[in-house]
């Protein structure tokens, strides 16, 4: 292969990487809307995991995190999480370890920690975030929630 033809592949795959890193981090971290999706019951997948539930989900809203054993954005998200439900009635954070939990990984369609939904008081998913949540994000699906349990209460 000549010099140009190498340079020529390099570029294109460097072009290739960037887009596709870009297309990667526009989605990381955002609210996807997956309300209505029977398998993400909440009550199903706390009775998924062996052993006691891990916490009572809240009565309000529940965010369900999935982490794993060697996840570096898991801890900072615990703690995001764990302050968002600190700071508003009714919403508790459970964390579950997915690593003896493969099966339920494969289920969800999990493809990377953490990876948190977002449920409503009565149990239905409304949201699912893939990587670190982004805070404003999250806040703002987690409002109408809030204000329609407020509502109902």
């Amino acid at each position: 292969m000549g010099i140009v033809t190498a340079a020529l592949v390099t570029g294109a795959v460097l072009v290739v990487a960037t887009v596709a890193g870009l297309v990667w981090r526009a989605h990381t971290g955002r609210v996807t809307d997956v309300s209505g999706r029977a398998e993400s019951e909440l009550t199903g997948l706390l009775g998924f995991v062996s052993g006691p539930a891990p916490a009572e989900p809240g009565t309000a809203a529940t965010l369900l995190q999935f982490s794993t054993d060697h996840c570096a954005a898991c801890g900072p998200t615990r703690r995001v999480l764990g302050r968002v439900a600190s700071e508003h009635d009714g919403v508790t954070h459970l964390d579950i370890n997915l690593t003896p939990y493969p099966e339920l990984a494969r289920r969800l369609n999990i493809m990377q920690t953490p990876t948190t939904f977002l449920f409503d008081g009565a149990g239905r998913v409304r949201g699912r975030i893939g990587g670190a949540p982004r805070l404003p994000e999250l806040l703002s699906a987690l409002t109408p929630i809030l204000e329609a349990d407020h509502v109902h209460s």
